[in-house]
């Protein structure tokens, strides 16, 4: 199965990563997790979300999955610094996890299936080691879904390129909008599914966001991937303007809508 995650961990996207709590993340989540629960928590990244998690798990154990060596690397330095000492790191594959039946009563994703070449297999995987009456929690944003002011057509241009390079990767930028229909194919019964969203419409907020991705646009695997198929270097600075040019706009707003599901298998 594909993996590629599109993104790669160029500073500027590990910086947008790290910005992620379970509050502003994983909201959905908060109210069925309990002291003792064991969880999952696939592609954990830079583990300010997993270390939130576990937190409020503990004692319960956490395990924190990444997709090779590299990447729990990055997740290892945040375990380490919050001294999460119950959590767990492994390496593996969410299209075929090495791990029990009925393992976890928590199974959590975020921003993870937009990315996987088989959502419906991972999301049966998913469902296979979490326990009777355990829940699946997936988030997933909806770059179609995205909605910003003022409309600069370079933004449009962005939007167009990321959704070309996400596809041919085999991942589903429009992830959001799907989870419900994944996660029926998949076998799951009982789904609960919502939607929440991040803002960004304060001048911190736009200098934070605008200023990652005018960095992100021209320096990580996404800038190596669109220079690869042809795209010139103009093209993609003047992304990378356009970028600080919608943060530098008092009346700048930015939406970004995420699905979400809490399944139960």
């Amino acid at each position: 199965m594909n993996n590629v995650y599109t993104h790669g961990h160029h500073e500027s996207v590990l910086r947008s990563h790290r910005w992620r709590t379970a509050e502003n993340s994983a909201g959905y989540l908060l109210p069925h997790l309990r002291p003792g629960m064991s969880l999952l928590d696939i592609g954990a990244g830079p583990a300010t979300i997993t270390a939130d998690l576990a937190a409020l798990v503990e004692p319960g154990r956490t395990t924190a999955l990444e997709a090779s060596e590299a990447a729990l690397d990055i997740t290892r330095a945040t375990i380490i610094e919050r001294q999460a000492n119950s959590v767990d790191l492994i390496v593996g594959d969410v299209h075929r996890l090495d791990l029990p039946d009925d393992s976890y009563d928590v199974v959590h994703a975020h921003q993870v299936l937009q990315h996987v070449g088989d959502p419906v297999q991972a999301l049966r995987e998913m469902r296979r080691v979490c326990k009777p009456g355990g829940i699946v929690a997936v988030r997933d944003s909806d770059y179609r879904a995205f909605t910003w002011f003022p409309e600069l057509p370079e933004l449009d241009e962005w939007m167009e390129l990321y959704q070309r390079l996400a596809r041919a990767n085999q991942g589903e930028p429009d992830a959001g909008r799907r989870l419900l229909s994944w996660a029926r194919a998949a076998g799951f019964e009982q789904v609960e599914a919502t939607a929440s969203l991040w803002t960004f419409a304060n001048q911190e907020d736009r200098d934070w966001w605008g200023g990652m991705w005018a960095d992100r646009i021209l320096h990580s695997d996404l800038a190596r991937q669109a220079r690869a198929t042809g795209v010139p270097d103009e093209a993609l600075q003047r992304i990378s303007t356009a970028w600080q040019t919608w943060a530098a706009a008092p009346d700048g707003f930015l939406s970004i809508l995420h699905g979400e599901i809490v399944a139960t298998p």
